[in-house]
C-alpha cells in the first residue's frame, strides 16, 4: 500500500472520530422535544442533556491533550473513541433520563480527548508542507460538524426517532477504531515527563468546572446573584492555584513560555471569540426561524446548514494559503465577514424570505472557514513541533469555552430585549393593530437588537485575529528558545 493511501486512511481515522465528537454539541438540541415527551421532566431537566456534554467536555479538554503527550496520542484518541462509540450506543437504550444524562457526561468526556488529539496525530501524519491544506480540511470538518448537527438530528428524530442521533455515531466510531488500529502510527511529546500533574489537574478542572458550570446556570442565578458570583470567584481561584503549580512545577502540564508568545496568546482570544459566535448566530437564527418565521424546527436546522456550505468552500481555501502568507490577514477577514453577517441579520422581518436567511448563513459559514482554520493553523505554527499536542488543547479549550461563554451572554440579552419590547406592546396595545402583529414586530425588534449586539462582540476578534500570526525573519529560533 502506498503512503499516500496510508495517510489518507489515517486521516479518515481522524477525521470520523472529529467528525461524531462535534457533531454530538449540536445534533441532540433539536430532539430535546422530543425527549421530554419520550421521558417527561421540566425544561431545565432536559436542557441537561445537552450541558452535561459542554460542561464535561470543557472541563477534561486541556488535561486529555497533556496526557496524550506524556503516554501515546494513539492510545488515548483511541481510548475516547472506543468510549464515546460504547457510550453513544447506551444513550439510545437509556432507559431514564438520568442514564441518558449520564451517558452524555461521560460522551463529554470522550469527546475532550479526541478533539485536541486529532490535531498533533494529523501533523505528524503529513509532512509539514501539507499541513496547511490538511489544517484547512480540518477546520471544513469542524464546520461542517457544527452546523451540520442541527439538520441531520432533525432529520433522524422526525423519520427514525430520537435515538438515532447516538445509534448514528456506532458505525462511525467502528470504522474510526478499525482505521485507528491499522493506519495510525504512535506519536508523543518526547520532551514530556511522564509524572502527572495532579496539582495542574485539579487546578485547570476545577477552574473550569465551576466557570463553566455558573456561566450554564447564570439564567436560573441572575448575574448579580450571590451564587453566580460565588461560582465565578471559585473557578478563578482554582485558575489562580493552576497557574502557581505550572510556575513551581518540574514538569508542568502546560509550559508557561507558550504564553510568552504573542500570536499564540490571539489565537487563543481569537478561538474563544469565534466560539461564541458561532454558537450566537446558530443559536438566535435557529429562534428567530421557529418562533418569529414559524418554520418547524427540521426546515429550520437545514437552513442552517448553509452555513457548513461557505465553511466548506473557505476553510479548503484560507488553510493553505494562510501556511503560505500568514494567518492574520485570513483571519480578520474572517471575523469582519461573521461579524457583517450577524449585524445584517438584524434586517430580517418576519416575512423575509429563506432565501435571504440562507444567503446571510452562507457568508457567516464563509467567515468562519476563512478564519478557524487560519487560527488554528497558526497556533501550532507559532510553537515548537513538540508543544503542538498541548497548544491543540488550549486552542480548542478556549472554542469550547467561549461558546458557553457566548450562550450565557446572548440569551441574557435576548431576554433583557424581549421584555423591553413586551413592555412596549403593552403601551401600543391601544393602536388600531391587530395585538398579534404588534407582538410580532416587537419580536422583530428585539431580536433585531440581539444581532446588532452579537456582531459588536466580533469587533475584539478582529484585533485578536489581527495579531494571530508573527512571520518575522527567525522567528521560530526565537519560539524554539522558550521551550
Amino acid at each position: 500500500m502506498g503512503i499516500r493511501t496510508r495517510r489518507a486512511l489515517s486521516f479518515t481515522a481522524i477525521v470520523l472520530g472529529f467528525f461524531m465528537a462535534l457533531l454530538d454539541t449540536t445534533i441532540v438540541n433539536i430532539a430535546l422535544p422530543e425527549m421530554t415527551r419520550h421521558f417527561g421532566g421540566s425544561v431545565s431537566q432536559i436542557s441537561w442533556v445537552v450541558n452535561g456534554y459542554n460542561l464535561a467536555f470543557a472541563v477534561f479538554i486541556l488535561t486529555a491533550s497533556r496526557l496524550a503527550d506524556q503516554f501515546g496520542r494513539k492510545k488515548v484518541f483511541l481510548a475516547g473513541v472506543v468510549l464515546f462509540t460504547l457510550s453513544s450506543l447506551v444513550a439510545g437504550f437509556s432507559s431514564s433520563l438520568s442514564m441518558l444524562i449520564a451517558m452524555r457526561v461521560i460522551q463529554g468526556l470522550a469527546g475532550a480527548v479526541i478533539v485536541p488529539v486529532t490535531i498533533p496525530l494529523t501533523t505528524t501524519t503529513f509532512p509539514k508542507e501539507m499541513h496547511g491544506l490538511i489544517i484547512g480540511i480540518w477546520g471544513a470538518v469542524s464546520g461542517v460538524a457544527a452546523a451540520l448537527g442541527p439538520a441531520l438530528g432533525g432529520i433522524l428524530t422526525q423519520k427514525l426517532s430520537w435515538e438515532w442521533i447516538f445509534y448514528v455515531n456506532v458505525p462511525l466510531g467502528v470504522l474510526s477504531i478499525v482505521l485507528t488500529l491499522i493506519f495510525i502510527k504512535e506519536s508523543r511529546d518526547n520532551t514530556a515527563g511522564r509524572s502527572i500533574d495532579y496539582g495542574g489537574i485539579l487546578g485547570i478542572t476545577g477552574g473550569m468546572f465551576f466557570i463553566t458550570y455558573g456561566l450554564i446556570k447564570v439564567q436560573d442565578y441572575g448575574w448579580g446573584s450571590r451564587m453566580f458570583l460565588s461560582l465565578l470567584a471559585a473557578g478563578v481561584l482554582f485558575v489562580v492555584f493552576f497557574f502557581l503549580t505550572q510556575y513551581r512545577g518540574k514538569q508542568p502540564m502546560l509550559p508557561l513560555s507558550l504564553l510568552r508568545i504573542r500570536a499564540f496568546n490571539s489565537t487563543s482570544v481569537s478561538m474563544i471569540i469565534l466560539g461564541a459566535a458561532l454558537m450566537n448566530i446558530s443559536l438566535l437564527t435557529s429562534f428567530y426561524l421557529t418562533r418569529v418565521m414559524g418554520i418547524s424546527e427540521l426546515r429550520a436546522g437545514l437552513v442552517l446548514s448553509m452555513m457548513a456550505v461557505g465553511s466548506i468552500i473557505s476553510s479548503a481555501i484560507s488553510g493553505p494559503l494562510s501556511a503560505k502568507y500568514g494567518s492574520s490577514l485570513f483571519a480578520a477577514a474572517g471575523m469582519l465577514l461573521i461579524g457583517g453577517a450577524t449585524y445584517s441579520m438584524s434586517s430580517l422581518q418576519a416575512d423575509s424570505t429563506l432565501g435571504a436567511v440562507m444567503l446571510r448563513l452562507a457568508l457567516a459559514g464563509f467567515g468562519v472557514g476563512l478564519s478557524m482554520a487560519p487560527v488554528m493553523s497558526s497556533a501550532i505554527r507559532v510553537v515548537p513541533d513538540d508543544k503542538v499536542g498541548i497548544a491543540s488543547g488550549v486552542t480548542n479549550m478556549a472554542k469550547a469555552l467561549g461558546s458557553v461563554i457566548g450562550v450565557a451572554i446572548i440569551v441574557t440579552v435576548l431576554q433583557h430585549n424581549t421584555e423591553q419590547r413586551a413592555e412596549a406592546v403593552q403601551a401600543r396595545a391601544a393602536e388600531a393593530q391587530p395585538l398579534a402583529v404588534i407582538r410580532q414586530q416587537a419580536a422583530v425588534e428585539a431580536f433585531s437588537d440581539t444581532f446588532k449586539f452579537a456582531s459588536y462582540l466580533l469587533i475584539p476578534g478582529v484585533a485578536a485575529a489581527a495579531l494571530s500570526d508573527e512571520r518575522r525573519k527567525g522567528r521560530m529560533q526565537q519560539v524554539k528558545s522558550l521551550s
